[in-house]
């Protein structure tokens, strides 16, 4: 059954948002050759701490970050360590938020001082297959017209969506119905209503969407060695059309925690 939320639930879950887009900036501003991805985890691990926040994904059954940063071929999951970035590389942070007991979820692909061409439109076409799938997001639409709005612009500039990963509902829990698979045809499945919460996020590859997981049990790769891009929003549905709840706002969110 897929919740459906009081608009003062959402404004909670927007808060946490705010934080998670501004975690998200940080990264952005920190992110160049020679930095670690354990630094990153741990700066964005404090700035959520500062803003009231908790990161969510630390713990989740068992996961030992507050973040996943994931570089190159790695899909998601990508357990931060001792790994330098380098110049050329492409990065997606994916981070949760929990405050006053509401989650929000977002990730971003970030490109690492100059990336080459194929990497910039993998990037590009990844963002734009997220904004397809938000531009889909209406009250009284079916579920697979979100999905098939992602597959459509991933696909069409001859790139693959991953099949074995997808998006899904939050709130309280991290991970809610509905799954939102980023493929299939359009007008199937659930029928969205004003209220229902959803994390949209297009895994996309540049050949193709096969995947495999490490054996540390978390990091999803390409099963080719190409590069991957994953770009996500949490958004609450509504007559207008999707409600980004995982957006900057400056004003909301007290910085003076970083150091």
């Amino acid at each position: 059954m897929i919740k459906i939320r009081t608009p003062d639930e959402v404004e909670l879950i927007r808060e946490s948002g705010r934080v998670l887009a501004e975690s998200l900036d940080l990264a952005e501003e920190l992110i160049g050759a020679g930095v670690t991805t354990e630094f990153l985890d741990r700066e964005i691990e404090n700035f959520i701490v500062s803003n009231g926040g908790v990161p969510e994904f630390k713990g989740f059954h068992g996961y030992p970050a507050a973040t996943c940063v994931s570089i190159n071929d790695q899909v998601v999951h990508g357990i931060p360590g001792p790994r330098e970035l380098r110049e050329g590389d492409i990065v997606g942070v994916d981070v949760g938020v929990r405050k006053n007991g509401y989650i929000a979820d977002a990730a971003r692909t970030f490109a690492v001082g100059t990336v080459t061409d194929e990497a910039q439109r993998l990037l590009r076409t990844t963002s734009l297959a997220l904004d397809a799938g938000l531009a889909a997001v209406v009250h009284g639409v079916h579920l697979s017209d979100v999905s098939h709005a992602i597959q459509s612009v991933a696909e069409g500039a001859g790139y693959s969506v991953v099949r074995e990963l997808a998006g899904h509902g939050l709130g309280t829990e991290l991970h809610e119905p509905p799954e939102i698979p980023n493929y299939g045809p359009p007008g199937l499945g659930p029928i969205l209503a004003t209220g229902m919460i959803l994390a949209i996020e297009p895994m996309v590859n540049a050949g193709s969407g096969a995947v495999r997981t490490l054996q540390d049990g978390w990091t999803v790769v390409t099963a080719d060695n190409g590069l991957s891009a994953h770009f996500e929003h949490t958004v609450a549905v509504t007559e207008r059309g999707a409600d980004v709840l995982s957006a900057a706002s400056l004003e909301h969110v007290d910085r003076s925690g970083r150091d």
